[in-house]
């Protein structure tokens, strides 16, 4: 019988599918995009076999560690991979490419599928992502989407998307708007290491032939840092803003934002952190318009006196391409204008009038 095939980080796409025999914990921290968790020891199991090789004895651990691999390796058979066909492959991973991947592997080898072991397992694949990031950010041609708080930066990028062009979305792969009101209400960010895997994983997808549109962010989104070699490539790009009035904006953010409105309350604790920036007294006028729920006038006030000024500051500092930008207006803010917005944009990049197309 043959055995697993010794793969690397870059033969991975050559599979059908990736499987990361690492344990609950170990994947949500992070893991290869697209991998399936099959831990061949969970949490759990792994806390009592380690309790057992340091107080009874390695031998022991190894006994019970072999009876839950091999019931468990049993059981993911059973309900996952039964209805895979012969010319399935999959391939295995784990910490370091070891023995729990190994073990797998094996199994799955014998049964006549044609299976794959990631060489050096996790570390490999991380040692790649950095090493990546470092360097295939300058690979690409950027478009940065630049625009005052409540412009509808994020719909463009999104308008850009369905219409065919390649989109990097920070704020999605971040899971955060990137202010201090950012936060989504029902999704946690991910680690710092799974967000980087996620934007090496769209990187990976594009083509350095075509521009790649981006949202100007700040060095982090939420509590997350952008790579370097990213917002570095960013700040020497080309830019396209887009504008609005200050009605619109207020009426796109209330959209956004419809769970401050619904709980205000929250809304008054985020903004407890800029009492530093803004005094007591502007805090407190916020916290007033905020329980009266005098929604317009609030978001007004929060754009022109904190957002606004801080943006500006930022994004002139960063971006020396700014005054040749492409400018587009938002009229509203329903999906169809920025579906008109994003032709637009496509359209003078036919053209080449967008500089640097």
């Amino acid at each position: 019988m043959r055995g697993p095939a010794i793969v690397t980080v870059a033969q991975l796409p050559e599979f059908d599918e990736l499987i990361d025999v690492r344990s609950e914990s170990e994947f949500g921290e992070d893991h290869i995009p697209g991998a399936v968790n099959c831990p061949i020891l969970d949490d759990a199991e792994r806390a009592r076999v380690g309790t057992l090789y340091k107080q009874v004895s390695p031998f022991e651990a190894k006994k019970i560690g072999a009876a839950l691999v091999s019931a468990n390796i049993g059981r993911y058979i059973q309900a996952r991979f039964l209805d895979r066909p012969r010319e399935w492959r999959p391939v295995f991973y784990c910490w370091r490419g070891g023995e729990r991947s190994g073990a797998f592997a094996h199994v799955m080898a014998q049964i006549g599928w044609r299976v794959g072991r990631l060489d050096g397992g996790y570390k490999a694949y991380r040692r790649a992502v950095v090493a990546d990031l470092s360097a295939l950010p300058r690979k690409f041609s950027w478009r940065v989407v630049c625009g005052l708080t409540g412009t509808g930066k994020s719909r463009l990028l999104h308008a850009l998307g369905d219409a065919g062009s390649q989109v990097l979305d920070l704020e999605a792969l971040a899971a955060h708007r990137g202010s201090v009101l950012g936060g989504l209400p029902e999704e946690a960010q991910p680690s710092q290491k799974l967000f980087e895997s996620r934007i090496w994983s769209a990187l990976h997808r594009f083509d350095a032939k075509r521009p790649v549109y981006v949202e100007a962010e700040s060095k982090k989104v939420g509590d997350l840092r952008v790579p370097e070699a990213l917002i570095a490539s960013m700040w020497v790009s080309e830019c396209v803003v887009i504008e609005a009035t200050l009605p619109v904006r207020v009426a796109l953010l209330k959209e956004e934002y419809a769970h401050f409105l619904e709980q205000p309350e929250k809304l008054i604790a985020k903004l407890e952190c800029l009492t530093s920036l803004h005094g007591r007294a502007v805090i407190d006028r916020w916290r007033e318009l905020a329980l009266a729920r005098q929604w317009d006038e609030l978001t007004a006030d929060l754009l022109v006196k904190h957002y606004d000024p801080a943006y500006t500051r930022a994004i002139t500092k960063h971006y020396p391409a700014l005054p040749r930008a492409l400018k587009l207006a938002a009229l509203g803010a329903d999906e169809h204008e920025f579906q008109s917005l994003a032709r637009r944009c496509i359209e003078a990049e036919k053209k080449s009038t967008l500089p640097g197309a």
